[in-house]
């Protein structure tokens, strides 16, 4: 049975919070699993490329073509693909934070002409799912949270030890708030268009931002098929 799990969302949308939430919960009930964050910049060739073009090494944010981008961060993936296989194949609940739908949602978002973004979209689903062979997720994850809550969260200052890579530099993609926001378009499209791609509602009906153990009820609950087999 597929037991990969990808939690999607923007930047500052909560995804570790929930992330350190769900697997809290799979401890609690003894259930074995492994989690990975995308893009993982601390080893490999494309972890390194990845960390110089997110702080804008490469270029900034409208110097390096979308299609350049989508690469590094699929090359990313490839290099974390033998982990994830291995742990599926030991029967280990996987969950990973952002996968192939973020390479999507995050370098289409910069493109303006529909016909541009669906080409590189199908691109990247070619080049990640047949050419890389990447596993395909049982299901993914859109959290989606209020953008004024989003603006806060990447105003403020975010620190931690995930920000090394940064090296004092600013994310390009987490500095621009209007590519946040189109993101956050290109990721509901394709919640209406993937039938294993699910929207988790992250505010209530007068937009105000739900406790994150009220957004973790609902994951769980999503989460119920996997874990009960």
């Amino acid at each position: 049975m597929n037991q990969f799990i990808v939690i999607e969302g923007l930047d500052g949308s909560g995804k570790s919070t929930q992330l350190k939430l769900i697997t809290a919960y799979f401890e609690q009930l003894g259930i074995k699993y492994q989690h990975i964050h995308f893009p993982v910049m601390d080893e490999g060739y494309y972890g390194q490329l990845t960390a110089e073009f997110l702080r804008g090494d490469l270029g900034s944010l409208n110097e390096v073509h979308p299609k350049i981008a989508a690469l590094i961060f699929a090359e990313n993936r490839r290099e974390q693909m033998h982990r994830i296989e291995q742990w599926l194949a030991t029967g280990q609940v996987v969950i990973a934070d952002r996968f192939v739908n973020s390479n999507i949602a995050f370098q289409c978002a910069k493109l303006e002409n529909d016909e541009e973004k669906q080409r590189l979209k199908q691109w990247i689903l070619e080049f990640e799912y047949t050419h890389n062979q990447l596993p395909r997720p049982a299901f993914s994850l859109f959290l989606d949270v209020p953008f004024a809550a989003i603006k806060r969260s990447l105003t403020n200052q975010r620190e931690g030890d995930d920000r090394a890579y940064l090296q004092g530099k600013t994310d390009i993609h987490e500095d621009s708030l209007d590519l946040q926001e189109k993101v956050r378009q290109e990721y509901l499209k394709m919640v209406q268009e993937q039938p294993d791609f699910h929207l988790i509602s992250c505010a209530d009906e007068t937009g105000n931002y739900l406790p994150p153990e009220q957004i973790h009820e609902t994951i769980k609950s999503m989460c119920q098929p996997l874990i009960t087999q």
